[in-house]
């Protein structure tokens, strides 16, 4: 059977605490954008229609490793997420968003 989180909690000593909240945080996963289209039921063909663009111009784009921020935020868009920028230092994050829109 099952138990909730809330069960263990009060036992936890503080380090497990601290170590449990360091894993929440951290990002779920990281993969490249050709995973993360796959990952979504995506194909090239379909995300080339979504951004109005063919499918060889999709491949390229999966393929490089440097782009604009709005091409990212537009293939993430067409894929039915939200891109977020977030600077990492070694007392937290920071969501950066002057390149929302």
């Amino acid at each position: 059977m099952a138990k909730k989180c809330a069960e263990f909690q009060p036992r936890m000593t503080l380090e497990a605490r601290a170590a449990a909240e360091q894993l929440f945080r951290q990002p779920l996963k990281a993969m490249p954008l050709h995973e993360l289209r796959k990952a979504q039921q995506l194909s090239q063909e379909r995300l080339a229609k979504a951004l109005n663009i063919n499918q060889a111009a999709v491949s390229k784009m999966e393929r490089r490793s440097d782009m604009y921020i709005s091409t990212l935020r537009d293939d993430i868009r067409a894929m039915g997420g939200e891109l977020e920028i977030i600077a990492t230092f070694a007392g937290g994050q920071v969501k950066i968003d002057n390149f929302a829109y």
